[in-house]
């Protein structure tokens, strides 16, 4: 599991927070993804998980997909991916036709789902609690002295 952007070179999520160079300029936020990777693929994150959700709402792809704004193929595509990598499908489809197609859950897709949402809970609380450090150290004196020192 990866808990940095794919986007920084390994170097770069390596660097620790204590360089984060206070006091910061003007509005500061934290922010944290979670995403899941099986072989350096993306498994699980936030858009594939919502996908999933609206697959259990609507007990199909293609209505799950209109819902999120997204085309049918690219769903079909994640989905693909999603059963491919997990080993286990976490969706079951069904080919439509006069009886009508349909896609449901899986009860390994209900766990993954449940698991995403529990480790992206975590993440959300962490995030919370730094922002909430990094407005403490912020508010100290000697901060609020080096920031009135800088300008």
């Amino acid at each position: 599991m990866t808990t940095s952007s794919p986007k920084h070179r390994p170097e770069e999520r390596a660097r620790p927070a204590a360089n984060i160079g206070l006091p910061l300029e003007g509005d500061v936020s934290v922010h944290a993804r979670a995403w899941i990777e099986a072989g350096a693929r993306t498994y699980l994150g936030y858009g594939r998980v919502v996908l999933l959700e609206r697959i259990d709402e609507h007990g199909s792809i293609s209505a799950a997909a209109r819902s999120m704004g997204m085309s049918y193929r690219h769903a079909w595509d994640l989905v693909e991916s999603m059963n491919h990598l997990g080993g286990v499908p976490l969706v079951q489809t069904a080919t439509g036709g006069s009886g009508g197609g349909g896609a449901r859950l899986t009860e390994a897709g209900r766990a993954a789902v449940r698991l995403f949402r529990r480790l992206d809970g975590k993440l959300q609380e962490f995030r919370q609690e730094i922002a909430a450090e990094l407005a403490e150290l912020r508010a100290r004196p000697e901060a609020t002295d080096r920031r009135a020192e800088a300008k």
